[in-house]
């Protein structure tokens, strides 16, 4: 068992973890119980709005969802005695840090600016942003190690590495290549086609790379059986 150490990216996770805690405790104390907008249509028009109490636990399950990802992936980069296990779940702690500390964010952006009239997000912008989080994401996912956190975690790739590294690496690209086609597409596309057509390359990219895994297990002469 190797000493544990409590490294720069623990130390950005408690920070992120942190910040958006104290977030959700502003909006708690400081912002009126009035409704705040909680979800946006295809055309970036407010489609349901919700009272401050949800915004707070919005908020708040962003806190915990960062400290149990994040946190957890470096508690189990510390605990492994395997180098390359170790470097690969340190990736994952760092995609999962950037992808969920963006999210809230441009949530925070997106729902009080909003509310308050200051920066309505235009479509346009979701589009870039969200391609922003998925180059972040697609650049390190075929580098983490396998772990129940992260990644393409199918029965598949948990019963063979090799479906976890190359379904994993397909992600990556898929998710980089979608990520960077959002981004410069964002001030051009025609809404609400743009963003149609971009949650459905977001779901076909899950789905194949769901049946890679797949694949790679079936053809894998090292893979275990269920």
């Amino acid at each position: 068992m190797t000493d544990r150490r409590f490294t720069l990216l623990d130390a950005a996770t408690a920070a992120v973890t942190v910040a958006i805690a104290a977030l959700a405790l502003w909006v708690w104390l400081r912002l009126p119980d009035v409704p705040y907008p909680m979800h946006f249509d295809a055309r970036g028009e407010v489609d349901r709005w919700g009272g401050k109490g949800e915004l707070v636990l919005l908020f708040g399950f962003m806190a915990l969802m960062t400290a149990i990802t994040a946190g957890m992936m470096g508690w189990y980069a510390e605990a492994s005695d395997e180098p390359a296990r170790r470097r690969g779940l340190r990736v994952g702690q760092a995609v999962s840090l950037l992808a969920i500390g963006g999210t809230s964010a441009f949530m925070a952006w997106a729902i009080l600016g909003k509310a308050w009239g200051v920066a309505p997000p235009a479509i346009g912008w979701i589009m870039a942003l969200t391609g922003l989080i998925l180059v972040v994401i697609g650049a390190g996912l075929g580098r983490v190690a396998p772990n129940p956190l992260i990644g393409v975690r199918t029965p598949w790739s948990f019963k063979s590495r090799l479906a976890w590294d190359r379904s994993n690496r397909l992600a990556g690209r898929l998710f980089f290549w979608i990520g960077l086609g959002l981004i410069l597409s964002a001030p051009v596309a025609p809404q609400p086609a743009g963003s149609v057509a971009m949650t459905v390359l977001i779901l076909g990219a899950a789905l194949w790379s769901v049946f890679e895994s797949w694949r790679v297990w079936r053809a894998d002469p090292d893979r275990q059986p269920f």
